[in-house]
């Protein structure tokens, strides 16, 4: 194995090692569930796309919950250390000029 791919390697490992989860969509989407679902909320689908945006320094996701045609519910949301942060919670987190929150 070259130097170079030894080095990436490396650094992937390292990146991977910090025990918090990315805030991708797929990770906020499962949080995002397991909250619902831990409230006993009652949804059909969720889908989450990444934004531009950026809260305190990590991405913001927007998400769209449906709660039964046509109550559809916006959720901008971000993780911080697995801990699923949503514009609820935290007003000052926005996903863009469009979202109704």
């Amino acid at each position: 194995m070259s130097r170079a791919a030894l080095l990436v390697a490396a650094l992937a490992l390292v990146a991977g090692c910090g025990g918090s989860t990315e805030s991708t969509p797929a990770a906020v989407k499962e949080a995002l569930e397991a909250r619902l679902v831990d409230r006993s909320l009652s949804f059909e689908w969720v889908y989450c796309l990444r934004t531009m945006l950026a809260f305190e320094g990590r991405p913001i996701v927007r998400c769209n919950v449906n709660f039964g045609e046509p109550h559809i519910v916006i959720y901008c949301a971000t993780l911080d250390d697995d801990r699923l942060i949503t514009n609820r919670e935290q007003p000052a987190l926005r996903c863009g000029r469009d979202s109704t929150e």
